[in-house]
């Protein structure tokens, strides 16, 4: 399953948020990736998600694949959008 979203946080990515994103992640077990311009990482990964640089307005695409795939992708889609 893939969802594309724009980044509309009020506030930039600081390193609380990005763990908290990390952690909506573990809490599925399907692989789910995030792809902002030509990086792509494991949205489990807290050095990938730091290196990725998320900031408002960035569009990205999330991508899940497992057995809660569509959860997955909807609540990090849900957390980054929010």
């Amino acid at each position: 399953m893939t969802q594309k979203t724009i980044i509309i946080q009020k506030a930039e990515k600081d390193s609380r948020s990005i763990a908290m994103l990390v952690q909506t992640a573990c809490m599925f077990s399907s692989h789910i990736v995030i792809e902002s311009g030509r990086k792509s990482i494991n949205a489990k990964s807290l050095m990938g998600v730091m290196a990725l640089g998320l900031q408002n307005g960035d569009a990205i695409v999330v991508t899940a694949d497992g057995l809660d795939e569509a959860e997955a992708c909807e609540k990090v889609v849900e957390y980054l959008s929010a």
